[in-house]
């Protein structure tokens, strides 16, 4: 009788708790949400159980109902930027989420470049603390972890954006959202999902992957390792997969160290990365990354390989690159140090691509155009350099010419318009020129915003640096 009793008592409590709504955890108090969009809330609650939403922007409600696997979402329309508000959320239990600012919401997501963070020695966040009360800035960030198959839930919550849980936050995706919030004067939510030394396979689905040959074929070439997943699919399916419901402005992305023994594929890789993404998420949003620097790779070239990839990306509709090798000052370190101008440049790529406002040249970087052959000169023409070109500093620095003989000798260049001329006394006929097409090599190249030349070639020979003198 007694083992009955003990058996019916847990029986109800199992039931109570059952009967709960949850949420997941990128739905709760402190989080930013999408303005002016159709934004989804959803959870798990009893099969049929029926819940009321109420938003207090509006002081309207939603009718939800799980369905038989537990499942409910609804859709909410999101007001202009303000706040804070809250959202009850009432069933058998009763939710009440508050402290929710309306803006924008950005995933900050790569490897160790974009995980960079104040406890990893990015000390120019130091100097932050003292104003972040003056920002309008939530965090969230997706702690490391894998999954064989997709999930629908990771740990973690927002965050106000205070001294304590900036320290471990991403420092490219913190500047950026600082300068993005004050730019809209909006509050900006930021998700942080990276792993340093992943490669972008890890970053797929699967799927995506093992059906193009050339990709499944350079995953395999990815070395397992002790520290991160190289496996195709293994952070997406645990760190991305339980994101795709909350709704994003976009995406800004720090990666590219990791594919460099396989540069020859990393343009289909990522392009494939941001279909896979955005159809995960419904929306052509805008992806916004950062050419890797300048450092000292130990196999020839193949740093200037994958930066040749990433320009490549630009093709893709509603991409966006920054360079960011005048910013680099040790090209023994793989994690150049300032991360304030990185996010300040991805912010100002965002600002007027996606946003429509300061949209003059002056935040992109000059782009090679076209190339044209007079006499013994080369003369250069460029993208994005309606105000003209500079050099900083006596002379061009990382720029080769050749002929007919593929030796590459250094130039000499003089600015002409929004373009360059250049040559050497060693090549009377020139075939082709190369600017910082290097490892490790840092040019001084820029507009006259100071925006750094886009490192380019105009040939497709095979590199080779025994002909470069």
């Amino acid at each position: 009788m007694k083992k009955q009793l003990l058996f019916l008592i847990l029986s109800i409590l199992s039931s109570a708790l059952q009967a709960k709504i949850r949420l997941p955890n990128i739905v709760g108090s402190n989080m930013v949400l999408q303005q002016k969009s159709n934004t989804r809330v959803w959870g798990w609650a009893s099969p049929g159980e029926k819940i009321k939403i109420k938003t207090s922007w509006d002081n309207k409600t939603v009718d939800a109902k799980a369905d038989g696997n537990a499942n409910w979402q609804v859709n909410i329309q999101t007001p202009q930027a303000g706040g804070p508000y809250t959202i009850t959320l009432q069933g058998q239990n009763t939710i009440v989420l508050d402290n929710i600012l309306i803006g924008e919401v950005w995933v900050c997501s790569g490897q160790s470049n974009m995980e960079w963070s104040f406890n990893n020695g990015v000390t120019s966040i130091r100097d932050e603390f003292k104003d972040l009360s003056n920002l309008k800035i939530r965090l969230f960030h997706v702690p490391k972890t894998t999954s064989k198959t997709p999930q629908d839930n990771v740990d973690g919550s927002w965050a106000v954006c205070d001294s304590n849980n900036l320290k471990a936050f991403s420092a490219v995706g913190y500047y950026f959202g600082k300068n993005l919030s004050r730019a809209l004067d909006v509050p900006v939510g930021l998700i942080s999902s990276n792993w340093g030394g992943t490669p972008a396979e890890a970053w797929t689905p699967e799927s995506r992957v093992e059906d193009e040959p050339v990709l499944k074929e350079a995953a395999l070439k990815n070395k397992p390792k002790a520290s991160w997943p190289v496996t195709p699919g293994y952070a997406y399916n645990a760190m991305i997969a339980p994101l795709v419901n909350y709704q994003i402005a976009g995406t800004i992305w720090y990666q590219g160290e990791s594919n460099t023994e396989t540069a020859s594929t990393y343009t289909e890789l990522i392009n494939t990365m941001i279909d896979s993404w955005r159809k995960a998420w419904n929306k052509d949003f805008p992806f916004y990354y950062v050419q890797i620097a300048p450092y000292k790779y130990g196999s020839s070239n193949i740093g200037a390989l994958l930066r040749e990839a990433q320009i490549r990306n630009l093709a893709t509709k509603n991409t966006g690159m920054v360079v960011v090798s005048d910013l680099v000052n040790d090209t023994l370190n793989i994690h150049p140090v300032n991360k304030s101008d990185v996010g300040i440049r991805l912010a100002n790529l965002a600002i007027a691509e996606t946003y429509g406002l300061n949209k003059d040249a002056s935040y992109k970087n000059p782009l090679f155009k076209s190339i044209r052959i007079n006499g013994s000169t080369a003369t250069i023409d460029f993208y994005n350099a309606e105000t003209g070109l500079q050099i900083k500093g006596n002379a061009a620095k990382e720029i080769f010419i050749a002929g007919a003989d593929q030796v590459f000798y250094p130039a000499s260049v003089k600015i002409k318009g929004n373009g360059i001329v250049v040559s050497s006394k060693q090549v009377k006929t020139p075939l082709a020129v190369r600017y910082q097409f290097s490892n490790a090599g840092i040019g001084n190249l820029a507009s006259k915003a100071g925006m750094p030349v886009v490192p380019f070639r105009t040939d497709n020979w095979t590199l080779s640096t025994d002909k470069l003198k």
